[in-house]
């Protein structure tokens, strides 16, 4: 499995839009070929953090979600609202096999 962290900081104010366009992303992605999880996770301390868990059979599953449509979408809704760039960050999953 191939797993994706990526965090992200988002601006403040622009919490719940970035919240619609990550609910959107994710009911899309879930249905990709080779998606096995897809998940957005708000952090309980700073409610302005995130963390996306995307986990897809293997690496090539992962680089095409990335040319999806509505990856793409996603990429360039919420480019503005984040406080800094995202950081992402490639592991292979171990278990589950």
């Amino acid at each position: 499995m191939y797993v994706t962290i990526v965090e992200v900081q988002v601006v403040a104010d622009r919490l719940d839009e970035f919240l619609e366009a990550c609910r959107l992303n994710h009911e899309a992605s879930v249905q990709e070929p080779g998606n096995k999880r897809f998940d957005i996770l708000q952090s309980a301390e700073d409610p302005a953090h995130f963390v996306l868990y995307e986990a897809y059979a293997d690496e090539a599953c992962a680089k095409a979600h990335k040319e999806t449509a509505h990856s793409l979408k996603w990429r360039e809704t919420v480019a503005d609202w984040m406080a800094e760039p995202r950081k992402g960050r490639p592991f292979v999953g171990q278990h589950p096999a």
